[in-house]
């Protein structure tokens, strides 16, 4: 008797959590994505963010070599749905050691294990408005502060208007055909992945983020970071 070949399942959304950082401004000791918060590492509170949404069929995160175990540990709750690879150097690197594990991706949520606050609601609308035709979508937030263009003195040369300026968050999301290509094109540093798309000539969409979304950098960032998943148990309750 012949069997049929099995047929092997590929995901149609998944999320890359690049977190082979090591957090300096934090001061913790320890890589960012594993300082605690309300008990939890931060890796944790993200990788749950994404699973709850779901959307997401896959997630994976991209630690330093030395750390597969203590993310592993961490995020055992998750099961099959997590995939640990090793990461790079820098941000960029990182993705795209997470893109190759799942290379037929058709729609990929590229999100910072330091925004692990951020509401399901974004993490949905991003993939949502990828599955409905978008190319590449990030959420954004209006800046709110007076913004002031300095030499290299800091002297200031002049006040730039913000009503054009949007503060970036995560996820941001990317067809996957085109996040791949845009890994592979030379390019000059960029600080997120929508900036690789960009350089490609390709339109970058926004929609509306979150406060709640914000990077968790610095101690203090830690500590409003409390508060707010604090708030966040007590109404649950």
């Amino acid at each position: 008797m012949t069997t049929s070949p099995t047929r092997v399942l590929v995901p149609r959304v998944v999320a890359l959590v690049p977190a082979a950082g090591q957090g300096v401004r934090l001061a913790a000791g320890m890589p960012k994505a594993f300082v605690s918060l309300r008990g939890r590492p931060l890796i944790w509170h993200c990788v749950q963010g994404l699973v709850a949404s779901g959307c997401v069929e896959v997630v994976v995160v991209a630690v330093d070599e030395h750390h597969h175990d203590h993310a592993r540990a961490a995020l055992a709750e998750a099961g099959c749905r997590v995939r640990i690879v090793t990461g790079g150097a820098h941000r960029a690197a990182s993705v795209r050691a997470a893109l190759c594990a799942v290379p037929d991706a058709e729609v990929v949520l590229v999100h910072d294990a330091a925004r692990c606050l951020t509401p399901v609601s974004v993490i949905q609308a991003v993939a949502q408005a990828v599955l409905a035709g978008q190319r590449a979508v990030v959420p954004v937030l209006p800046v709110a502060d007076t913004i002031k263009q300095v030499d290299s003195d800091g002297r200031v040369l002049g006040t730039v208007d913000r009503a054009a300026l949007r503060v970036v968050q995560t996820p941001q999301g990317f067809a996957g055909d085109l996040l791949r290509r845009a890994h592979q094109a030379p390019c000059a540093p960029v600080t997120d992945d929508a900036g690789l798309v960009e350089a490609l000539g390709v339109t970058v969409a926004t929609l509306p983020g979150h406060p709640h979304a914000f990077k968790i950098t610095t101690p203090f960032d830690l500590a409003v970071a409390e508060v707010v998943a604090g708030g966040r148990v007590a109404g649950q309750a």
